[in-house]
């Protein structure tokens, strides 16, 4: 064969008549290294695209041996397969029907996969005695979306529910549907014998009853629900990085969107943790936006997010909103905990580079993020947090950060973790660029960022820490009275600690703004399970015995109330924390206040020292003194409803903690 003048290939002669000559593929040794190095390598083993693709996700099942399978002085591993199993046996059985006494049939994997072999199917039934005649619903498999990666929920999240994204910095955003917020209203807890006495009820309380039966048709709704699904998302983790008191949490939900934000927001076990995970010691059945039934006793409306104590099980019907699953948690610490004398706290905490532990308390808008967030000090948690006979304990793995108005200057630090595996709440993006606008409001203010904690470059790991040094209750004071630091005494503490105060400012009607009062037993009167007495007693008797100080630190407003005065400078408050941090505020000289009987130092190192005191910074001294005794008042009267609730020998305690409060 030649190329002609034209470029054009001619063959030799005989060739066309003959046909082409056969080409040889067998190279004799002496020609095979002449030819050019192949690296193709050998054929890929799959038969089909989809073998293909499943190869191209290595598995990475542990392979670590359980406990108690030794044989003659030598680990026998647990097989994958038998693994696998015994998880969906347990699983099963956490979300068997109380009518039909048995479990659903469950098989891991996305059902969307048709064309790959399940791995492990549970065809379990605990026990059959089939009490109702067999459905549709016993014919089917339930897919088991089991502790997915981030990567994997993504996948899920984009493919498969409507409003989910990928923002530029790379985070999820998604919605939470009509709920964005908490529905504390439609918040029940099963009072039955043992929360009939153990329990705060009535007036003040956050807890309102229903009885089990009522619980049981819930459950029975969610579980129902959940079942009917093609599949459902599975997540086994724990509460409370203090090894010792840890608790196992199972989720199952019906969203990637709720299992991914579980995965930030509880402690993510390692792989050979959840090869002995085992039963789980409580569990949420999160039927997302499916309704409770309206007709059902105690439902005031469509949505339904019920305790029951005794069973260890929550139901969220009615609301897609991922918050109620952490808080729900939260409220199920806030008993646990106290029953093995462990406090759990609605703080944030942080640790200094010598070991000094502050926890920082505050409602809303009292600067609580801000000032426990410090590049000087490890952040052992932001929100939730147990005090046992150890020390110091996050309860969560993550964080949960307001994003209204977030700004990179103004919290670098919240602002850089918001990227690959964070979730973005009900937040606004430009529709091309997926660029964040978070001044938007346009769903919501209560936009929302969960993230694992190790996403702040500060954190400590494992979150836990020694004894707290100092407790640091901060309020936000639009009447403009309140010091800007005091040092507290142990039943000053436990007063202010059970007032959880703070002031917002109203809206403006007829030109005037009148600051409002606002109280919340313990700093998070939402959670709490028992009495708030019991809780500051708690927190006054590690204070003492650990050497703790406390102390009230007003961030509101000086000389004058809001419309008058001005607000207290940051730089001045992180001064004074840093003052308290040192231990040198301890060694200052102070003064008594009137009426609140608060202990106010005259000097601070970088503070003006006559705003220390505020009646100095008000020019109409009567009416500080008439705004100081209506704050007052307000304090009394919202501690009259906790009054009529005895602690301590002979009632002393009580009486302690009243004298403790403001005296005119």
């Amino acid at each position: 064969m030649a190329a002609n003048g034209n470029g054009e290939f001619s063959f030799g002669k005989g060739t066309a008549r003959k046909g082409l000559a056969k080409i040889q593929t067998t190279l004799s040794q002496k020609n095979k290294n002449e030819i050019c190095h192949d690296d193709s390598g050998p054929t890929v083993r799959a038969q089909t695209i989809d073998e293909l693709h499943s190869l191209q996700r290595k598995r990475s099942a542990p392979t670590t041996p359980i406990q108690g399978t030794q044989a003659q002085g030598t680990f026998s591993p647990i097989s994958e397969e038998e693994r696998q199993k015994q998880q969906l046996q347990s699983i099963s059985a956490s979300l068997a029907s109380l009518t039909r006494e048995t479990g659903p049939r469950l098989v891991r994997g996305d059902p969307a996969r048709k064309a790959e072999t399940p791995r492990v199917a549970a065809d379990v039934h605990h026990y059959f005695t089939p009490t109702i005649s067999v459905s549709d619903s016993s014919l089917k498999f339930t897919h088991v979306l089991y502790n997915l990666s981030p990567a994997e929920l993504y996948e899920q999240a984009i493919k498969y529910e409507k409003g989910s994204f990928i923002a530029s910095s790379g985070a999820l955003a998604t919605l939470s549907g009509a709920k964005t917020g908490r529905s504390p209203r439609d918040k029940r807890v099963v009072r039955d014998e043992t929360t009939e006495d153990e329990l705060w009820w009535g007036k003040g309380s956050p807890n309102i009853e229903m009885d089990e039966h009522t619980f049981l048709v819930n459950r029975e709704r969610a579980v129902d629900y959940l079942n009917s699904l093609e599949k459902v998302f599975v997540n086994d983790q724990f509460l409370n990085w203090d090894p010792q008191h840890r608790i196992k949490v199972r989720i199952v939900s019906a969203r990637a969107y709720h299992s991914l934000f579980m995965h930030n927001m509880c402690i993510r076990p390692t792989p050979e943790e959840l090869e002995n995970f085992g039963t789980p010691d409580f569990t949420i059945y999160n039927a997302g936006q499916f309704p409770c039934n309206r007709y059902t006793h105690y439902m005031t409306s469509s949505t339904s997010i019920d305790l029951n104590l005794a069973r260890r099980e929550m139901v969220i019907l009615g609301t897609q909103y991922a918050g109620e699953m952490k808080k729900g948690l939260f409220s199920v610490m806030h008993y646990l905990m106290p029953k093995r004398q462990i406090l759990s706290l609605h703080s944030g905490c942080n640790m200094g580079k010598d070991g000094d532990v502050a926890l920082f308390f505050g409602l809303s808008g009292t600067g609580k993020t801000t000032l426990s967030t410090d590049h000087n000090r490890y952040l052992i948690g932001d929100d939730e947090h147990c005090w046992s006979d150890n020390g110091v304990s996050n309860i969560e793995g993550g964080c949960y950060a307001k994003c209204i108005d977030l700004s990179r200057e103004k919290e670098p630090d919240i602002w850089n973790a918001i990227k690959f595996g964070t979730v973005l709440e009900n937040v606004v993006f430009d529709e091309h660029t997926r660029e964040v606008d978070y001044s938007d409001k346009s769903v919501t203010e209560n936009t929302r960022a969960a993230y694992p904690i190790e996403y702040i470059p500060n954190a400590k790991l494992p979150c836990v820490g020694p004894h707290p040094k100092n407790v640091i209750l901060l309020a936000c004071d639009a009447f403009g009275v309140l010091p800007p630091v005091s040092k507290l005494n142990l039943a000053q503490t436990m007063y202010h600690f059970i007032s959880g105060y703070t002031a917002l400012v109203a809206g403006t009607e007829d030109g005037i703004k009148e600051p409002t009062a606002t109280f919340s037993a313990c700093f998070g009167a939402a959670f709490i399970m028992l009495h708030p007495t019991k809780y500051a007693a708690m927190l006054a008797e590690k204070m003492q015995k650990h050497g703790a100080t406390g102390w009230l630190v007003n961030t509101g407003w000086s000389g004058g109330s809001y419309g008058y005065g001005s607000r207290i400078k940051l730089p001045y408050t992180r001064k004074i924390i840093d003052a308290i941090h040192s231990g040198s505020l301890l060694n200052a000289t102070y003064k008594k206040t009137e009426v609140f009987g608060l202990e106010i130092p005259t000097e601070v190192e970088g503070v003006p020292s006559e705003i220390l005191d505020p009646m100095n910074t008000w020019a109409d001294k009567k009416a500080y003194k008439e705004t100081l005794l209506k704050l007052a008042g307000l304090f009394r009267k919202n501690f009259e409803t906790f009054t009529n609730y005895k602690i301590g020998k002979d009632k002393k305690l009580t009486e302690e903690i009243l004298a403790a409060g403001p005296i005119f």
